[in-house]
C-alpha cells in the first residue's frame, strides 16, 4: 500500500470579527496544506471578491494546489506555475504597484509521494509532528522566524505602549513603515525572506524535507502561525503535547484556549509580544501511515 494521508479535524478561525481571514486551507487524496497570507500593507486593495489581497493570494493557491498536487508532482513546478498565474491576474488588475503592496502568504504542506512523506514550505507557518515511538519534531521553512517576529513587536510595544487602539500594530505610522522596508525585500536576492506570491522565483527557495516514520506511523499539525504561538509565545506545549492536545481534544479546544490567552490574559501585548492581539489561526490535524 502506497504512503497514505487521513484528515482528522481541520479548522480556521479568524483572528477578529469583520476582517478577513486571511488563511486558507486545502487538501486532496495525497496532500494537506496551509497558506496564510500577510496582512497587506499597501494603501488599498485591488482583487474585489475576497475581504482582502491577503486573503485573494491565499485563495488562488490552496484551490489549484489541490487540484494539481498529486503523488507525481513536483511542488516547486506546480508552484512556480501558480505563482505566475497570480502575478499576471494581480498584474491585470493593479498595474505597476510598489513591492510593499504585492500579495504574498505563507506555505506550509505534506505530501505523499509513492514512496514515502515530503514536507514543504515558504515562510513562517510550519509543522508539529508526533511519531509513533514517541519521538515529535518542529518543522518551520524559516528556523528562528517566530522569535524575530517576537523580538520586532517588542520593539513596537515598547515604543507605543501596547499593541495599539486598533489591535493591530500597522496602525502605527513608524511601525507601517518598518514592515513596508522589511516586506519590500521579500523574494528578493537583497533579503532573506521567500515567500508565495506574485514572484514565481520564490519556488526555487521551497523548503523540502523528507519525513521518515518512527514507529509506523505519526500524527501532525499543519498549521499557520497563529496556533503555532501556543508553542512559540505562550509556552503553553511543546511539539509533542501540542499534538497530543489536539488528538484527544480537538482543535477547537487548542484555539480557545489561544483566543483566551490573547484576549483575556494578555490583550495588549505587554506580557507576549505580537502585533496583532488576534491572528487569524488555521490547522489541519492528520494522520500519516506508511
Amino acid at each position: 500500500m502506497a504512503p497514505r494521508i487521513s484528515i482528522i479535524e481541520s479548522l480556521s478561525d479568524p483572528g477578529k470579527e469583520g476582517r478577513a481571514n486571511e488563511d486558507r486551507l486545502g487538501y486532496n487524496e495525497t496532500s494537506a496544506f496551509i497558506f496564510d497570507g500577510a496582512t497587506g500593507l499597501g494603501d488599498r486593495q485591488f482583487m474585489e471578491g475576497y475581504g482582502s489581497d491577503a486573503a485573494w493570494i491565499a485563495e488562488f493557491a490552496a484551490t489549484r494546489l489541490a487540484e494539481r498536487l498529486d503523488r507525481d508532482a513536483e511542488p516547486k513546478a506546480v508552484l512556480r506555475q501558480i505563482s505566475e498565474e497570480a502575478r499576471d491576474a494581480f498584474l491585470a488588475v493593479a498595474g505597476d504597484q510598489p513591492r510593499y503592496a504585492w500579495p504574498l502568504s505563507s506555505l506550509t504542506a505534506l505530501q505523499a509521494t509513492q514512496t514515502g512523506f515530503r514536507y514543504f514550505g515558504l515562510g513562517d507557518s510550519c509543522m508539529y509532528i508526533l511519531h509513533d515511538d514517541g519521538r515529535a519534531d518542529f518543522i518551520i521553512p524559516i528556523p528562528g522566524a517566530y522569535e524575530w517576529e517576537q523580538h520586532q513587536a517588542a520593539q513596537h510595544i515598547a515604543r507605543v505602549g501596547g499593541i495599539g487602539a486598533a489591535n493591530i500594530a500597522t496602525s502605527d505610522p513608524t511601525t507601517l513603515e518598518d514592515l513596508r522596508r522589511g516586506r519590500a525585500r521579500q523574494n528578493t536576492p537583497d533579503g532573506t525572506t521567500w515567500t508565495f506570491g506574485v514572484v514565481p522565483e520564490a519556488a526555487d527557495h521551497l523548503a523540502m524535507v523528507d519525513v521518515p516514520l518512527h514507529g509506523g506511523g505519526a500524527t501532525a499539525i499543519l498549521c499557520s502561525d497563529g496556533l503555532a504561538d501556543l508553542v512559540a509565545l505562550y509556552k503553553r506545549y511543546d511539539a509533542a503535547t501540542l499534538v497530543q492536545r489536539a488528538a484527544t481534544a480537538g482543535l477547537k479546544s487548542l484555539v480557545s484556549e489561544l483566543r483566551h490567552m490573547e484576549r483575556e490574559v494578555d490583550p495588549d501585548g505587554l506580557k507576549y509580544p505580537r502585533y496583532k492581539q488576534s491572528d487569524d489561526t488555521t490547522a489541519i490535524l492528520l494522520r500519516l501511515e506508511a
